[in-house]
């Protein structure tokens, strides 16, 4: 169950920061809307990337729309041709 508070209980915020743990953050409201998160700093790490990995697949999503795909065979001598001059 989401843990959610008002805005207001961060006047005693050690309380509320007692509260988030990871995979547990806690939604702070303001007028009884939804208005902020506060996450563990893994938990946001985490986050963070997995937004990077998703935006690097759809760049390269996208490269294969417009460019074409290479053939698993390509990928390889490409790369084995990497190797070699390494």
């Amino acid at each position: 169950m989401p843990n959610i508070k008002p805005i207001s209980d961060l006047r005693n915020y050690s309380e509320v920061l007692n509260d988030v743990a990871v995979g547990a953050p806690v939604f702070l409201t303001k007028n009884g809307r939804g208005r902020y998160a506060i996450l563990d700093i893994t938990e946001y790490e985490k986050l963070m990337s997995a937004v990077a990995l998703m935006t690097e697949l759809s760049c390269g999503k996208k490269s294969g729309e417009e460019e074409g795909w290479l053939l698993h065979e390509e990928v390889s001598e490409y790369l084995a041709k990497k190797r070699n001059e390494e």
